[in-house]
Protein backbone atom coordinates (compact mmCIF):
# COMPACT_ATOMS: atom_id res chain seq x y z
CA UNK A 1 0.00 0.00 0.00
CA UNK A 2 1.52 3.36 -1.11
CA UNK A 3 -0.29 7.17 -0.38
CA UNK A 4 1.50 10.63 -0.67
CA UNK A 5 0.77 12.91 2.24
CA UNK A 6 1.08 16.42 2.50
CA UNK A 7 1.25 19.53 4.89
CA UNK A 8 2.88 22.98 5.42
CA UNK A 9 4.22 23.69 8.52
CA UNK A 10 4.58 27.90 8.99
CA UNK A 11 8.66 28.15 9.91
CA UNK A 12 11.68 28.53 7.28
CA UNK A 13 13.23 25.34 6.44
CA UNK A 14 16.03 25.50 8.60
CA UNK A 15 13.68 26.53 11.73
CA UNK A 16 11.71 22.88 10.70
CA UNK A 17 15.03 20.81 10.32
CA UNK A 18 16.28 21.94 13.53
CA UNK A 19 12.75 20.59 15.02
CA UNK A 20 12.55 17.50 13.17
CA UNK A 21 16.29 15.98 13.31
CA UNK A 22 16.28 16.74 17.41
CA UNK A 23 15.43 13.01 18.59
CA UNK A 24 14.45 14.76 22.08
CA UNK A 25 11.76 16.46 20.45
CA UNK A 26 10.09 13.29 18.90
CA UNK A 27 8.55 12.58 22.70
CA UNK A 28 6.35 15.98 21.80
CA UNK A 29 4.76 15.45 18.56
CA UNK A 30 4.91 11.17 17.83
CA UNK A 31 2.08 9.87 20.13
CA UNK A 32 2.48 7.31 22.42
CA UNK A 33 6.21 7.45 22.29
CA UNK A 34 7.92 5.64 25.37
CA UNK A 35 11.58 5.49 24.57
CA UNK A 36 14.07 5.31 21.90
CA UNK A 37 17.64 3.56 21.82
CA UNK A 38 20.38 3.97 19.02
CA UNK A 39 21.34 0.78 18.16
CA UNK A 40 24.18 1.24 15.56
CA UNK A 41 26.18 3.28 13.11
CA UNK A 42 26.43 7.03 13.19
CA UNK A 43 23.17 8.82 14.70
CA UNK A 44 21.88 10.98 11.79
CA UNK A 45 23.79 9.80 9.32
CA UNK A 46 22.61 6.61 6.50
CA UNK A 47 23.08 3.05 8.05
CA UNK A 48 22.05 4.11 11.27
CA UNK A 49 19.54 2.15 13.26
CA UNK A 50 17.49 3.07 16.29
CA UNK A 51 15.22 1.43 18.47
CA UNK A 52 11.72 3.52 18.97
CA UNK A 53 9.21 1.83 21.65
CA UNK A 54 5.33 3.09 21.74
CA UNK A 55 2.46 2.36 23.72
CA UNK A 56 -1.08 2.75 22.63
CA UNK A 57 -3.64 2.26 25.59
CA UNK A 58 -2.43 -1.56 26.96
CA UNK A 59 -0.79 -2.28 23.29
CA UNK A 60 3.09 -2.15 23.45
CA UNK A 61 5.00 -1.60 19.40
CA UNK A 62 8.82 -1.33 18.78
CA UNK A 63 9.97 -0.41 15.57
CA UNK A 64 13.36 -0.32 14.34
CA UNK A 65 14.40 2.87 12.35
CA UNK A 66 17.29 2.57 9.24
CA UNK A 67 18.22 5.63 7.89
CA UNK A 68 18.39 4.81 4.50
CA UNK A 69 19.14 8.67 2.67
CA UNK A 70 19.34 11.99 4.28
CA UNK A 71 20.36 15.06 2.26
CA UNK A 72 18.71 17.34 4.80
CA UNK A 73 17.47 20.10 4.68
CA UNK A 74 15.84 18.41 1.42
CA UNK A 75 15.09 14.63 2.06
CA UNK A 76 15.20 12.43 4.67
CA UNK A 77 14.17 8.75 3.84
CA UNK A 78 14.14 5.89 6.54
CA UNK A 79 12.57 2.43 6.41
CA UNK A 80 10.27 1.17 9.80
CA UNK A 81 10.21 -2.71 10.80
CA UNK A 82 8.32 -4.40 13.55
CA UNK A 83 6.64 -7.65 13.39
CA UNK A 84 4.62 -8.19 10.45
CA UNK A 85 5.06 -4.84 8.70
CA UNK A 86 8.08 -3.24 7.11
CA UNK A 87 7.49 0.64 6.16
CA UNK A 88 9.32 3.09 3.58
CA UNK A 89 9.17 6.53 4.34
CA UNK A 90 10.72 8.89 1.82
CA UNK A 91 10.01 12.91 3.05
CA UNK A 92 10.90 15.64 1.34
CA UNK A 93 11.11 19.49 2.18
CA UNK A 94 10.32 22.03 -0.05
CA UNK A 95 10.63 25.86 0.75
CA UNK A 96 6.92 27.75 0.09
CA UNK A 97 6.79 31.04 -1.64
CA UNK A 98 5.78 32.78 1.54
CA UNK A 99 8.97 31.35 3.48
CA UNK A 100 7.36 28.33 5.14
CA UNK A 101 7.72 24.43 4.57
CA UNK A 102 6.16 22.03 3.11
CA UNK A 103 6.25 18.27 4.45
CA UNK A 104 5.79 16.09 1.31
CA UNK A 105 6.08 12.53 2.95
CA UNK A 106 5.46 8.90 0.77
CA UNK A 107 4.30 5.87 2.46
CA UNK A 108 4.71 2.57 1.40
CA UNK A 109 3.54 -0.22 3.63
CA UNK A 110 4.60 -3.79 2.90
CA UNK A 111 2.79 -6.69 4.81
CA UNK A 112 5.19 -9.69 5.70
CA UNK A 113 2.42 -11.65 7.85
CA UNK A 114 -1.14 -12.36 6.94
CA UNK A 115 -2.40 -10.41 9.91
CA UNK A 116 -1.24 -7.34 8.66
CA UNK A 117 -2.03 -8.01 4.94
CA UNK A 118 -5.08 -8.30 5.91
CA UNK A 119 -5.18 -4.61 7.93
CA UNK A 120 -3.73 -3.10 4.71
CA UNK A 121 -6.43 -4.73 2.37
CA UNK A 122 -9.07 -3.57 4.61
CA UNK A 123 -8.09 -0.82 6.90
CA UNK A 124 -5.72 1.59 4.59
CA UNK A 125 -8.03 4.80 5.74
CA UNK A 126 -6.47 3.95 9.12
CA UNK A 127 -2.83 3.69 8.01
CA UNK A 128 -3.11 7.39 6.20
CA UNK A 129 -5.47 9.18 9.19
CA UNK A 130 -2.43 8.01 11.60
CA UNK A 131 0.38 9.24 9.50
CA UNK A 132 -1.32 12.76 8.96
CA UNK A 133 -2.12 12.88 12.39
CA UNK A 134 1.96 12.69 12.63
CA UNK A 135 2.27 15.31 10.47
CA UNK A 136 -0.04 17.71 12.38
CA UNK A 137 1.08 16.68 15.85
CA UNK A 138 4.66 18.40 14.35
CA UNK A 139 3.01 20.90 13.11
CA UNK A 140 1.39 21.95 16.17
CA UNK A 141 4.09 20.92 18.20
CA UNK A 142 6.61 23.46 15.69
CA UNK A 143 4.56 26.22 14.97
CA UNK A 144 2.52 26.87 18.13
CA UNK A 145 4.96 24.84 20.98
CA UNK A 146 1.85 22.22 21.92
CA UNK A 147 2.88 19.01 23.18
CA UNK A 148 0.89 15.75 22.46
CA UNK A 149 2.08 14.88 25.93
CA UNK A 150 -0.55 17.51 27.20
CA UNK A 151 -3.17 15.77 25.54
Amino acid sequence: MKYTSEIIIELPIESFIKKLDNHDNMKYWQRGLTSFEHLSGNPGQTGAKMQLNYTFGKRKMSLIETIVHIDLPNEFHMNYDTKGMHNIQKNYFDSTPEGHTKWTSKSEFIATNFMMRMMTLIMPGTFKKQSMKYLNDFKNFAEKGISVLDA
